[in-house]
């Protein structure tokens, strides 16, 4: 009897020694960010990758790094609204699959000028029971300050962006409302069309 309750005791213990070993290796929402950020301007920043024959590896090696903390699943479902509902399976997966092309080619195209440029981490704001937060920062450039907040969801123990702030404009509303325009006044079909026509221009340049 007294082994049995040994054995419970330790057994109590290693489940709680999980617990918080879990939680720890959590990282904050500041600090997840900017590991992305930083990885993403030491590309930026890498000679080797700015010549003209390394463009699809320095592109390659950004679109990874901004895959891996983009959740465009949410950011996709967000963005059409009232219209992902009625999507099938397969039209979510093709929707999902081009905007996150045509997001990620679009961010690759503006900050690849951006070399020497400050980000200043400013704070994390976390609500909705831990499990939503906002990374406030700012680009310092020699013309203005840029503020920039990464909306972010936590899943599977990993901070993921689904909104980005920029100026106090989101890419989620600025999105949904485009998108929900040609909706209206066309159909689904045609936004599908002028994604894909708009994503064939970006890979373009």
């Amino acid at each position: 009897m007294k082994t049995q309750k040994v054995f419970l005791c330790m057994l109590v213990t290693l489940c709680c020694m999980n617990l918080f070993s879990a939680e720890a290796a959590v990282i904050a929402p500041k600090e997840a960010i900017k590991t992305t950020v930083d990885s993403v301007l030491e590309v930026l920043r890498d000679k080797g990758l700015s010549l003209p024959d390394k463009k699809a590896e320095r592109r390659g090696r950004l679109r990874t790094l901004i895959k891996d903390r983009f959740d465009f699943s949410e950011m996709s479902m967000r963005i059409l609204g009232r219209h992902w509902k009625a999507r099938t399976p397969e039209e979510a997966r093709e929707f999902t699959a081009i905007f996150s092309d045509l997001l990620v080619g679009s961010y690759i195209g503006k900050i690849e000028a951006y070399t020497d440029e400050k980000v200043i981490f400013n704070k994390e704001v976390i609500k909705g029971e831990g499990k939503y937060g906002t990374v406030i920062t700012t680009i310092v450039t020699k013309k203005a300050d840029i503020p920039i907040d990464y909306r972010v969801m936590l899943k599977d123990g990993k901070w993921w962006v689904y909104d980005v702030v920029i100026e106090g404009v989101s890419f989620i509303s600025t999105y949904r409302s485009q998108y929900d325009e040609i909706i209206a006044k066309e159909s689904y079909a045609a936004l599908i069309q002028k994604m894909k026509k708009k994503l064939d221009e970006v890979n373009a340049q």
